[in-house]
């Protein structure tokens, strides 16, 4: 009698278990990868949330100028994974690798042009785990 009522107190509390996966956390919702975020925007990268906080520098060769160099993008970016986060410079097709993961910003927009300067909430960003 005993052993049935120690099965009947324990079994409802290993069928109410659930295997929540250890992921990264965000404020809210978090884009899916390949998706094009603003600034302070979150999206997943595999397993990972990147967010851009804010762009470090920007000296691309605007769309309708001719250029010598062409310029870079680098983006601050939160990378967020399980039980770490780290912010990391990310710069446009340059792959950076922490944590045996590398991630890409594979695309920057608008393009800088001569005639103006990009503000801040017009950058739009795409990200990927390779």
């Amino acid at each position: 009698m005993k052993a049935y009522l120690a099965a009947a107190l324990i079994l409802p509390l290993t069928s109410a278990c659930a295997i929540i996966p250890d992921t990264p956390r965000s404020n809210g919702d978090a884009a899916r990868q390949g998706t094009a975020v603003a600034i302070n925007a979150p999206v997943w990268a595999g397993d990972t949330i990147l967010t851009p906080l804010g762009v470090t520098e920007d000296s691309r060769c605007p769309a309708n100028a001719r250029c010598v160099w062409p310029g870079k993008i680098t983006v601050s970016t939160r990378v967020a994974a399980t039980h770490w986060v780290q912010t990391a410079p990310l710069t446009l097709g340059e792959p950076y690798t922490v944590m045996g993961r590398t991630y890409v910003l594979v695309s920057a927009t608008p393009e800088q042009a001569t005639e103006r300067t990009i503000p801040a909430g017009d950058y739009r960003f795409v990200f990927e785990r390779r």
